[in-house]
């Protein structure tokens, strides 16, 4: 049967054409993943570091299990948090998210002054 359509002069369709096509499609995934998935990953991780890297003792922050306290100590790998008038937490420094609401806005106008 193979014979007959090659005697008539029909081809079948190119393997080349199907190899860039399943090639274009990989590539087309990847750049869904890398847009949706690894970049903004990326961009968090960096804005932790940064965060990190910016604390000091008195700075009002939030930890990852939702406390929030103020900075007394800062360690190469860990943060004391003031959570009560008597009662101090030590994190370790990945703990720490965010800056409290607040404290951002006004430690921003204090920078600005």
């Amino acid at each position: 049967m193979i014979d007959i359509a090659l005697a008539q002069g029909r081809e079948g369709p190119s393997p080349g054409g199907a190899i860039l096509f399943q090639i274009l499609f990989l590539a087309g995934i990847f750049l869904i993943f890398y847009f949706l998935i690894i970049r903004p990953q990326r961009k968090e991780r960096e804005r932790h570091r940064r965060l990190l890297e910016s604390l000091r003792k008195g700075d009002r922050v939030i930890t990852s299990a939702g406390i929030w306290g103020t900075v007394v100590e800062i360690g190469d790998r860990t943060v004391t948090l003031k959570v009560d008038a008597n009662t101090r937490i030590t994190f370790s420094k990945e703990a720490v998210i965010a800056l409290q609401p607040d404290y951002e806005k006004r430690k921003e106008e204090k920078e600005k002054k």
